[in-house]
């Protein structure tokens, strides 16, 4: 039950609440840790749903471009195996810091995930809350970043929609808020 919460035809941004692995799109995002080998939350979810066609493409990632794993802000793409979407787009997001302003390096995993999934064709992204899990970055802060990068880099003609899928009724409200 996705519902359209910014004006303008193209593209549409939505939220929704729910499993980001069920989502039917081009491109699910995965909020990924840097060995790209699979973890808990999201990253555990996708590989778990997906299946062992996006932990090998994941492993070839590790031998060939990223033998040190991706940096944090950064984004690369697999096939999205057994999911209901064409591809995943792995990004892996910073720890937050409250003596460090890292904020630059989370608005780039959706500003990177995006210019990826453009190079693919796709049309429909679905993003996770980056960050906001393990790596402990504060919901309304993360959902204000990731509202306000993907609106800035959402230039009409390239996507159709935009979805945020948040887990939890938390998530869903903070990124509520920040979609206005």
């Amino acid at each position: 039950m996705a519902a359209a919460v910014t004006g303008g035809p193209d593209p549409v941004l939505t939220r929704v609440r729910g499993d980001i692995t069920g989502q039917h799109v081009d491109v699910v995002v995965n909020a990924a840790n840097s060995s790209l080998l699979g973890g808990g939350g999201v990253d555990g979810a996708i590989h778990r749903a997906g299946g062992p066609e996006i932990l090998e493409e994941c492993r070839a990632l590790r031998a060939s471009r990223y033998e040190h794993g991706l940096p944090v802000g950064q984004a690369v793409a697999t096939t999205a195996g057994r999911l209901p979407a064409r591809w995943v787009v792995h990004t892996v997001g910073p720890v937050f810091s409250a003596r460090e302003d890292r904020s630059e390096l989370l608005a780039s995993c959706y500003r990177e995930s995006l210019r990826v999934a453009h190079e693919l064709g796709a049309r429909t992204v679905a993003f996770p809350a980056v960050s906001t899990g393990v790596f402990r970055w504060p919901l309304a802060d993360a959902a204000r970043i990731a509202v306000t990068t993907v609106r800035a880099e959402a230039r009409p003609g390239r996507f159709a929609e935009l979805r945020f899928v948040l887990f939890d009724e938390p998530a869903h409200q903070a990124f509520g808020a920040a979609l206005g």
